[in-house]
């Protein structure tokens, strides 16, 4: 199966990541470099030319992106690696500064598509969900271990799923019969789960499980601020970030961090002069998120929950 990854707002990223010649570039989510790509063949013919780094902690994706490059790989370095570990990949590589980060935390859709990932509710699979195939969790680990009050609170704060308790405690029930073991077992028990008035509104029940099972899997939420907040501190002045986020979890905490790094001052609004000495780290290039236009909406439904927010160091 060919790994194929839509880039979203692809112009948009190129704008907001202001392309400069022998600059240095990290695409901290390589996947299907779609971003990558667009960044080589943007300023292929820039001199001194632009270096770029990609990060993936799958090994598939990697090697994908390396065929897929293959004409750029002499300014080109891709590394195995989480983006939680960009520090010691720059440290590695003897870089102190760059010139643009790009995360795209969007699963890509050979991930999606791929049925022996177990990242889809809409193919029967085992229930993996793991971005880097060698580590030990899995979502069926977690399916058939975690206490069942655990459970539903992965569900909920993961998933923001309403109907939480209610799928974990019949989830806790199945388990004691037999494992759960494949994405098709755990999506009926799911649809058993949610009342029918509330399966025929909106999306597909087991969405937001799902959504929560590979958030703690991969560890998302956890890892997420400290590693931007990283890519912040390596971004030379005038140096931007490019973040797309595609739910409201990961956007609230980019959000946030933005806005902190925008507006450090912890002073009472009453004070004449700042005294708490908190310099400011960022400006925002957009003061709202930018969202995917309509025309690529139509080629990339997947694109509709995108938010991309950008911002630069001062």
């Amino acid at each position: 199966m060919e790994f194929i990854h839509n880039p979203v707002m692809p112009l948009e990223v190129l704008e907001g990541l202001r392309l400069t010649p022998g600059g240095i570039y990290v695409d901290c989510t390589l996947g299907g470099a779609g971003h990558s790509e667009a960044i080589l063949n943007k300023t292929v013919d820039f001199r001194p030319a632009v270096l770029l780094i990609g990060l993936d902690q799958d090994p598939e994706a990697l090697a994908a992106a390396a065929n897929k490059l293959v004409k750029f790989l002499d300014r080109v370095k891709l590394v195995r690696a989480n983006f939680a570990g960009l520090t010691e990949v720059l440290n590695s590589l003897e870089i102190t500064h760059v010139d643009g980060i790009i995360f795209d935390l969007g699963v890509s859709s050979y991930q999606l598509d791929n049925p022996a990932r177990g990242f889809s509710y809409q193919h029967n699979a085992p229930l993996d969900m793991r971005m880097d195939p060698e580590q030990e969790i899995t979502a069926g680990y977690l399916v058939n271990n975690l206490p069942e009050h655990k459970l539903a609170k992965t569900i909920k704060d993961f998933g923001e799923e309403r109907w939480a308790a209610r799928i974990a405690q019949f989830i806790a029930e199945e388990r004691k019969r037999i494992p759960i073991e494949t994405t098709g077992q755990l999506v009926e028990i799911i649809k058993k789960a949610v009342p029918a008035g509330a399966r025929r509104q909106g999306p597909h029940p087991a969405r937001r499980t799902f959504q929560a099972l590979r958030i703690a899997v991969n560890r998302e939420l956890e890892i997420l601020e400290q590693a931007v907040l990283s890519a912040v501190n390596a971004l030379r002045p005038g140096g931007r970030i490019c973040v797309i986020t595609f739910h409201s979890l990961e956007d609230r905490i980019i959000k946030d961090l933005f806005r902190r790094l925008v507006s450090p001052c912890t002073c009472p609004r009453n004070f004449p002069v700042c005294v708490c000495g908190r310099e400011k780290v960022l400006r925002l290039v957009n003061a709202k998120p930018v969202l995917a236009s309509p025309s690529e909406l139509e080629l990339n439904p997947r694109a509709r929950s995108a938010k991309l927010r950008v911002a630069e160091r001062i």
